[in-house]
């Protein structure tokens, strides 16, 4: 009996060998396949989309601590290092399996052309579909690694033998927990309230229950039986952060004001995570109303709870990259509600400079310039780690669910007629589409926002802008800084702007060893606007 997979490979090429013209030609490169399976131990049917990741095996285990490999992943720093290839499968019964054409959907080219050689391989069934989002989570399925040679002439077997276990959101890897924050966590779980809030205009988008969640941090010796009212911070998160990660920011936060290295403040840490990436708290077509539920519906709840200072003099936002632009954005359009945001290395502004491409060019091109040299999106020390097109194409192999690309059309585009946000560009060739940046200039590009409604704007918003960024940015975000910077100039507006020398997205908060102290130094002044009456000052050293 034909082998079902070398008939499937034989079957590929039937048309192209039924001719003598065509027998005499050069033989086609035969696809690569991977056969894989379900154990007849599972507990019932799986589905998702199928992931297969390759890396050459010498280099991956010089690299590995004891040359022990456990997990072969992408990364957006490292884009062409781990070869990638993807189909959807729609039923896996326990005992069957999947034949995966890595020539189909693969990245950075078909897995045919792969240089020959050993690699190491590993396949994910992400059943979530949010792998381009949180990476390989609680419930998706994985393979053991194996070494292959490739190419090969039959279909290596890969068998998804165990499950990813889902962690606890308390459950935080004690190596990214600083030493104040381990000495104060036990306390800090006692003291940081979870938000689960059922938003109404949120729910009637959506036609279902959407909740709006995060943490209230309160600080110590918060009673609330008293007449005190506390100053409130507004945090969020940048992309990839979700209610896990800010536990940890919870926790860090607490901690920190129990050591007063903070000033006694209310944090409310929110998780703008979404199936669709993040949503930014943004007024969306496609993602729904988040800033007119943050604004109207869960502040007013929390302060109706809390002793929160409820007076925009007491309102304060903070957040980083995706969550830099978030709280950018909401400070512009809700600037009677806030007393002002510090958002460090906000996603673009100004979208004549969006990672170094000006979208309103005649004939936009985000992968490339008009010279035909690539446009850089990632860099560290001076090197560029990828290219736009580079991170764009990796996306779209993991999946059209939740990566950075899509997750900027689910905030800014209109909605296409199949109910999806039109894509800003075209994924193949990374032309623009003028027309879906033009919707997205007109509502969402915030340099242009201020611009034209400033004299309606300044009276709540003058002085309220706080912008930090480095000026070796890993993304490229401080030419659109600079950008928001010149109109705000241009305008007479009072803002205060920190280009940051040599600093990254990545280590912008830290000093010496202390990762945090930019946001602490961010935080004693919006406590000193809150409470300049106050005798309460950062201590020399904190």
């Amino acid at each position: 009996m034909l082998n079902p997979v070398r008939g499937a490979l034989a079957l590929l090429f039937t048309g192209l060998l039924a001719t003598g013209a065509c027998a005499r030609e050069a033989a086609p490169v035969a696809h690569q396949f991977f056969q894989v399976s379900l154990p007849a131990s599972a507990a019932k049917p799986t589905a998702g989309r199928l992931l297969l990741f390759a890396t050459e095996a010498k280099a991956a285990r010089a690299a590995a601590k004891d040359g022990k490999v456990t997990e072969v992943e992408s990364s957006p720093f490292a884009p062409k290092q781990t070869a990638v290839a993807a189909r959807e499968v729609e039923r896996l019964a326990p005992g069957g399996d999947v034949l995966l054409d890595a020539d189909d959907q693969a990245f950075p080219s078909a897995f045919s052309k792969l240089p020959p050689g050993d690699y190491l391989v590993q396949a994910v069934l992400d059943t979530q579909h949010d792998y381009n989002y949180h990476g390989r989570n609680g419930g998706d399925l994985v393979s053991p690694v194996v070494e292959v040679h490739l190419p090969s002439t039959g279909a290596p077997a890969l068998a998804l033998a165990e499950t990813v276990p889902t962690q606890a959101l308390w459950d935080l890897p004690a190596r990214y927990l600083s030493d104040t924050t381990k000495k104060h966590l036990a306390q800090a779980r006692q003291q940081v309230q979870p938000i689960d809030f059922v938003s109404p205009a949120l729910s009637a988008f959506w036609g279902r229950p959407i909740h709006m969640r995060g943490w209230v941090v309160l600080p110590p010796g918060y009673d609330a039986s008293a007449k005190t009212t506390y100053p409130t911070v507004y945090q969020t998160h940048g992309f990839g952060g979700d209610l896990r990660t800010q536990a940890g920011t919870a926790a860090m936060v607490f901690g920190a004001m129990a050591e007063k290295q903070l000033p006694p403040m209310i944090w409310v840490v929110l998780d703008e995570s979404s199936p669709t990436g993040t949503h930014e708290f943004a007024d969306s077509v496609n993602n729904g109303p988040w800033g007119q539920a943050l604004t109207t519906e869960l502040i007013p709840s929390l302060e109706g709870e809390y002793r929160m200072d409820a007076r925009p003099s007491g309102r304060f936002l903070t957040g980083h990259s995706s969550g830099g632009w978030a709280t950018l954005w909401l400070q512009t359009r809700y600037p009677k509600i806030f007393g002002g945001t510090w958002s460090t290395s906000p996603d673009p502004s100004d979208f004549h400079d969006f990672t170094g491409v000006d979208l309103y060019a005649p004939h936009a091109d985000v992968y490339r310039r008009a010279d035909g040299t690539p446009y850089p999106l990632v860099r560290d020390k001076g090197k560029v780690l990828a290219s736009f097109e580079t991170f764009a194409r990796l996306e779209r192999v993991l999946g059209p669910y939740g990566g950075q690309m899509a997750s900027f059309d689910w905030v800014f585009s209109p909605r296409g007629a199949d109910g999806r946000p039109l894509p800003m560009f075209d994924r193949d060739t990374g032309d623009v589409d003028p027309t879906v940046v033009a919707y997205w200039s007109e509502h969402y590009d915030i340099a242009r926002r201020v611009k034209e409604h400033w004299p309606e704007l300044k009276p709540d918003l003058d002085g309220k802008i706080h912008l930090v960024v480095g000026t070796a940015d890993t993304f490229y975000l401080d030419g659109a800084a600079h950008r928001l910077k010149a109109v705000l100039d241009s305008l007479g507006a009072r803002s205060d702007f920190r280009f940051l020398p040599g600093r990254t997205h990545m280590d912008l908060y830290a000093q010496g060893k202390d990762r945090q102290a930019l946001l602490k130094q961010m935080a004693w002044e919006m406590y000193a606007l809150a409470r300049p009456e106050s005798k309460l000052r950062r201590a020399a050293g904190r």
